[in-house]
């Protein structure tokens, strides 16, 4: 999986990075030191834009490969930096096809010893606060046994608004979380383990984004 792909992998990092300068974002990244587990892990984030790329490839582990729906394979100049960066696509709409493809990475990531990367929010999202998770990515942790590092971006919202047509320059906040270990849980497990994830990272999300939580709705009012 990742062995055919590491240098092409870390020259479209590289290229990709660059990037932020014609933007004008700014990253302020913390916790890189939990990506630091010494074994293979399941890294889950939230999506809100196409500047999830940017902002992944300020923090991208080495041995990282990442899981996307095979419908962004064919969103032109995207699609092409993301086949190009070994991401692995599923088909979302065939159970069994996704289900054959997450048992077969469960097993190459041990073998190989990688980090997978996915969106569980399972879409674009920039309405100011989380989507519902899928389970996919925490069943793919249980049934390896490998622990879940979860990393939030901050909002967009302040600079950029794809409905408006707002882009300016701006800073965008990245927090790695604590690695959530999974070892001696079972696929019974996989709700609670996804509601633990989605509070952490909602809760983590308000912080960064100085947007106040309101209980059980959006969070709708920045901080002042």
């Amino acid at each position: 999986m990742y062995t055919a792909n590491g240098s092409r992998h870390r020259i479209i990092k590289n290229v990709v990075k660059t990037f932020k300068y014609l933007y004008g974002l700014r990253f302020e990244v913390k916790g890189l030191e939990n990506f630091k587990v010494g074994s293979p892990c399941v890294i889950v984030s939230n999506h809100q834009s196409i500047l999830d790329m940017m902002g992944l490839m300020e923090i991208l582990p080495d041995r990282c490969v990442q899981i996307a729906k095979k419908e962004l394979l064919y969103t032109g100049s995207v699609g092409l930096v993301m086949y190009l960066g070994g991401v692995i696509f599923i088909n979302r709409k065939s159970t069994s096809n996704a289900k054959m493809v997450m048992a077969d990475v469960a097993k190459t990531m041990l073998s190989e010893n990688v980090m997978v990367w996915i969106y569980p929010e399972g879409t674009r999202n920039g309405n100011g606060d989380l989507l519902p998770f899928k389970k996919g990515a925490f069943h793919l942790a249980i049934q390896a046994q490998v622990p879940v590092i979860p990393v939030v971006y901050s909002s967009f919202s302040s600079f950029y608004d794809r409905k408006k047509n707002l882009f300016t320059s701006g800073k965008i906040r990245v927090e790695v979380l604590e690695p959530i270990e999974t070892k001696g849980l079972t696929p019974e497990d996989v709700t609670e383990l996804t509601n633990r994830c989605y509070s952490t990272m909602r809760e983590t999300f308000f912080r960064l984004s100085g947007l106040v939580n309101e209980p059980n709705g959006p969070a709708r009012t920045h901080l002042q």
